[in-house]
């Protein structure tokens, strides 16, 4: 049995839990900026949560609607388990039945190859967001 599931939900819903996570990995854990984490763009976008079987969020990503998949974060002992993979499989999922052509994002370096098995190039120099090194990918569908 499957230790956890995923949910498509909305900011307006599920704010606290998306907020939480999203914290705890990159405020707390990696140190990005407050003022760097949130914008304008989490009441639009497509959120997706992923709960253990006792229903607690142990992680989320986001959907823009130009295909930009991004804030994707695992409770740090729930990493290894196949939450990211399942997030970034539903993110790509939803993308293409939102009839999207590609989509992209802004990788930490240490996680390219995580995004590479799922089929994303990389298509930029390394560059600093966040003072953690990130290099743009794409995947064309």
């Amino acid at each position: 049995m499957q230790e956890f599931y995923i949910k498509q939900v909305t900011w307006a819903t599920h704010e606290a839990q998306l907020r939480l996570i999203r914290e705890q990995v990159f405020i707390f854990e990696q140190q990005v900026p407050v003022a760097l984490e949130w914008d304008t763009h989490d009441r639009d976008a497509w959120h997706l949560l992923a709960f253990n079987q006792l229903g607690a969020a142990v992680g989320c990503a986001r959907i823009l609607s130009n295909g930009s998949i991004g804030r994707m974060a695992v409770l740090q002992e729930k990493r290894g388990t196949g939450i990211g993979k399942a997030l970034l499989n539903t993110a790509m999922k939803l993308s293409k039945q939102q009839q999207l052509k590609e989509a992209t994002l802004s990788a930490q370096t240490h996680a390219t190859s995580f995004y590479e098995e799922a089929g994303f190039v990389i298509v930029s120099d390394v560059y600093l967001d966040a003072n953690i090194p990130h290099v743009d990918m794409l995947l064309k569908f």
